[in-house]
């Protein structure tokens, strides 16, 4: 077999053991449940408040949810990243007894320290 082939089976094997572990993790449903709720928190009003308004015919409503969903879409919000962190204190809030969510969530942040401390090879 000759080295493409062997590096491209490897990759393959390697992106389907990262998906498994991420899907495994993320599929969770006390943690969907505070990514829901969570993006409600950071998002969601706005999308509700833009159809309200839409439905009701009140301006200020669309206006409003308007406005902070264009700001939503910009490059550069920090919304994602906010929305993970506030899901990952819900889960610590409402369901502290899960701690195999909360323990591989620790996991993955000590792997990421730990690489970043480490200097890049080149």
């Amino acid at each position: 077999m000759r080295l493409g082939a062997l590096r491209r089976r490897f990759r393959i094997a390697y992106l389907r053991e990262w998906i498994r572990e991420w899907s495994r993790i993320l599929l969770n449903p006390r943690l969907l449940f505070c990514l829901l709720l969570a993006w409600m928190i950071t998002n969601g009003w706005s999308y509700i408040l833009f159809g309200l308004g839409m439905a009701l015919g009140v301006n200020w409503m669309r206006i409003v949810g308007g406005a902070y969903m264009s700001f939503l879409w910009l490059p550069f919000t920090p919304e994602k990243l906010v929305t993970a962190l506030i899901a990952i204190g819900l889960l610590r809030l409402l369901y502290p007894e899960d701690q195999q969510t909360l323990g591989v969530l620790r996991a993955k942040l000590a792997r990421l320290r730990e690489r970043k401390d480490k200097p890049c090879r080149r």
